[in-house]
């Protein structure tokens, strides 16, 4: 296991859910901390009886979201100018943040809730999101869901495989794709739903 995931899973063990809240806010200022090598870890301390799945889970979303506000605010107050003037801190170059101003140009607000779900696009979507004023209620709800469910598939991978833990490791990034699909799914099926209800209720009214 690379240093940072070692050091991660570290502070984890020592502090907690505390530690779970911190070092996912790392994982979303500093890409190099991955959550695919954190959150099994996660699973696996709730497995032994350390953790408990549903506080573990509601820690790690919050991590994610309160470093999700920081790239957010990074965006939104501080212009691309300042970002990319720290790009060097924060592992993201003028062509990462070119591509995700385009992915945002053209997917609007669903690529923040389905780029939670993939690899080292979690991150960066939140400065576009910033840098369009992306109101803060939907921000703040889009991201929530999305890293609720990548949150979940990588705790429940760590606590399926207990003490080989690492063996999910392996399969988070080829499990994005995946993940992202079913996310797609879900959310058109929720907005079918959604309209269906609607017409039902003007034709009833």
């Amino acid at each position: 296991m690379p240093d940072l995931a070692g050091w991660a899973s570290e502070v984890i063990r020592s502090l907690g859910y505390a530690g779970v809240i911190l070092v996912m806010i790392a994982e979303n200022l500093f890409p190099p901390i991955p959550s695919e090598v954190v959150l099994p870890f996660v699973g696996f301390m709730v497995s032994r009886g350390h953790l408990a799945f549903v506080p573990a889970l509601a820690a790690a979303t919050l991590g994610s979201l309160v470093g999700a506000y920081a790239l957010y605010a990074l965006g939104r107050w501080g212009g691309r100018p300042l970002v990319l003037r720290y790009s060097w801190l924060l592992r993201v170059s003028k062509e990462d943040l070119d591509r995700a101003d385009g992915w945002f140009d053209r997917y609007g607000g669903w690529i923040v809730f389905f780029g939670r779900m993939v690899p080292t696009v979690r991150s960066i979507v939140s400065i576009p999101a910033g840098l369009s004023e992306m109101p803060l209620g939907r921000f703040t709800l889009l991201t929530v869901a999305g890293s609720a469910i990548w949150n979940t598939a990588l705790i429940s991978a760590g606590l399926f495989f207990g003490e080989n833990w690492r063996r999910a490791v392996g399969y988070a990034e080829s499990a994005s794709p995946a993940l992202l699909g079913a996310a797609v799914v879900a959310a058109l099926a929720a907005w079918w739903l959604l309209r269906r209800r609607t017409r039902r209720r003007r034709e009833a009214g």
